[in-house]
């Protein structure tokens, strides 16, 4: 790992070990993602400027009105996702973002195929995850209401933006014994929900509340 990567100061190892005992005591049992989040160095997703701050339990902005998620909200998901399915081979990521979660998920799970409607921003992530140098996700700039028919069904979809409602779409596209973790719901009113497809239809849970930016339609 590059000394960038390893990071000093507020982005040091030790700073990362804080997160990780903050994490356990928070719930987070999984011990590979806890091992996962140590390693992964959170800070270079993030302009310089708030780099310091990027083990803090906080969501932090990632530019174009979007932000990355607090570590506890990615550990929770990502904790769940892996706890949930038995085979993930291929997994679903709504809302690239910055690449953070997409980073984590590439060390976890067969191939992550990342959907976001912002190029830009897309194209930020690409830059960072290339630092890490991960082979295994794929891209595409577009509506993640649609999902990814193409590589369609995913073992596992993870969705980083709260839409009102349960895309259609991405329901059709989760496999037989498939788990989806998404957040839903209006502004202040929102709830992680995970979602098992099932033979006869889908089974659905309610997790915790959360706070998470909108789920827009189109591509920008």
């Amino acid at each position: 790992m590059s000394i960038s990567h390893q990071g000093i100061g507020m982005t040091s190892l030790r700073t990362r070990e804080r997160m990780i005992k903050r994490l356990a005591e928070q719930g987070i049992t999984n011990k590979r993602v806890l091992e996962v989040m140590r390693d992964t160095p959170r800070h270079i997703f993030m302009d310089e400027a708030l780099s310091s701050r990027a083990y803090e339990d906080t969501a932090l902005p990632i530019g174009y009105n979007q932000t990355i998620s607090q570590p506890y909200i990615v550990a929770r998901m990502t904790e769940e996702l892996l706890d949930s399915a038995r085979n993930l081979k291929k997994v679903l990521e709504i809302g690239t973002g910055c690449g953070y979660q997409a980073a984590i998920l590439a060390q976890l799970v067969g191939h992550v195929y990342s959907v976001e409607r912002i190029l830009s921003l897309q194209k930020k992530a690409k830059l960072h995850i290339g630092e890490l140098a991960f082979r295994n996700i794929s891209y595409l700039h577009g509506d993640g209401h649609l999902g990814w028919s193409n590589y369609a069904p995913f073992d596992g979809i993870l969705v980083s933006a709260a839409p009102a409602e349960i895309p259609v779409m991405l329901l059709k596209q989760l496999s037989i014994g498939g788990v989806m973790v998404i957040p839903t719901g209006s502004s202040g009113m929102q709830v992680l929900q995970k979602i098992i497809r099932t033979p006869s239809g889908y089974e659905k849970e309610n997790l915790e509340a959360v706070t998470f930016v909108p789920f827009l339609s189109g591509t920008e």
